[in-house]
């Protein structure tokens, strides 16, 4: 499973060594991830809480047009990385 990230200053790899280390450390090594990928930003409600089960679901293939309302998202224009992203997984 791939995990995504906002960084300010760009993905190096001395950062995605840093994130693999503090999650090795302080969770476990079964919880890394398999690519860590930098994107603008993560898709949220308008609430502000982070659409992870959305995001899942169509990393496993599901139709975009039924996870999610756009309408009830705070930034909507974020979805479509990840449509793009799960798209290019598919084939």
């Amino acid at each position: 499973m791939p995990l995504f990230v906002v960084t300010p200053g760009g993905l190096t790899d001395g950062i995605k060594g840093q994130i693999n280390a503090s999650i090795q450390d302080q969770v476990s090594p079964r919880f890394l991830p398999n690519e860590i990928i930098e994107v603008a930003e993560i898709p949220r409600t308008l609430s502000g809480k982070k659409l992870e089960v959305p995001v899942k679901k169509l990393l496993l293939g599901g139709d975009p047009a039924t996870l999610v309302n756009r309408d009830s998202m705070a930034n909507p224009d974020s979805l479509d990385f990840f449509i793009a992203y799960a798209k290019g997984r598919t084939t």
